[in-house]
């Protein structure tokens, strides 16, 4: 690959570990090209990581969350490997993927009813994607994303994205105990801020409520003892 007329070898090398892969990044290389050569170098071993479901840990290279998060797009994108979440920088590459992985799968524990629980805050670009409904024992922070087939709950701040009702079905729904989020969608619908004035989401911090959809629309209330008609976790 070619940069301002010098050649960069390897600006993309991966390093597989039995629960996860570490990705180091070269610090020089304009970041459009760079996505373009993670999408190559996952398309290349593609074949050889198969349907993994695996942690990512980014080295060599400080990066923005929205950075993390175009990485981990394109790493979906361009693989079968399905990310579980993304690992923090300190320690050594083996230590923060053990750990990772150990917190994951620690924190996210399937309940007789079918809900899952993740005991945590969600920072630095985490993507927590899940079958079936989850409660998050945390808070998301703005970068960070919640993806499920069923219902969310989060008991605490939703400040990232979340994306209810995966399998395609509206009857589903989002709920926080602090609701300002940078977006929304159930199903095949997508949250509309009505008044930019407000919250991200047309709703000031601070605010309970629960968002599901009603008359081809995302509405939104505040959270009572009682879910709308027509919603059951």
């Amino acid at each position: 690959m070619q940069e301002g007329g010098r050649s960069v070898k390897n600006p993309v090398i991966l390093k597989s570990y039995p629960d996860g892969i570490a990705v180091w990044l070269d610090d020089q290389m304009e970041f459009g090209l760079l996505l373009q050569a993670v999408a190559e170098k996952f398309r290349e071993s593609s074949r050889f990581f198969g349907d993994m479901r695996a942690v990512i840990c980014f080295e060599g290279r400080t990066l923005e969350g929205r950075e993390e998060n175009r990485l981990v797009e394109t790493i979906c994108e361009n693989s079968r490997i399905r990310v579980l979440c993304v690992a923090g920088k300190d320690g050594t590459q083996k230590e923060a993927l053990d750990r990772a992985r150990t917190e994951y799968e620690g924190m996210l524990r399937q309940r007789e009813g079918g809900e899952k629980f993740y005991r945590g805050t969600l920072q630095g670009g985490q993507i927590l994607e899940t079958e079936g409904s989850i409660v998050v024992l945390g808070d998301v922070n703005p970068g960070c994303s919640v993806i499920s087939t069923k219902d969310i709950i989060v008991l605490g701040k939703l400040l990232g994205s979340a994306y209810a009702g995966g399998n395609g079905c509206g009857a589903h729904f989002i709920a926080a105990l602090e609701m300002a989020p940078q977006k929304l969608k159930i199903g095949d619908f997508n949250y509309k801020t009505k008044e930019k004035r407000r919250g991200r989401c047309g709703h000031s911090s601070g605010d309970s409520r629960i968002a599901f959809v009603r008359n081809g629309e995302i509405q939104m209330q505040a959270i009572t003892k009682e879910l709308p008609a027509g919603l059951n976790f």
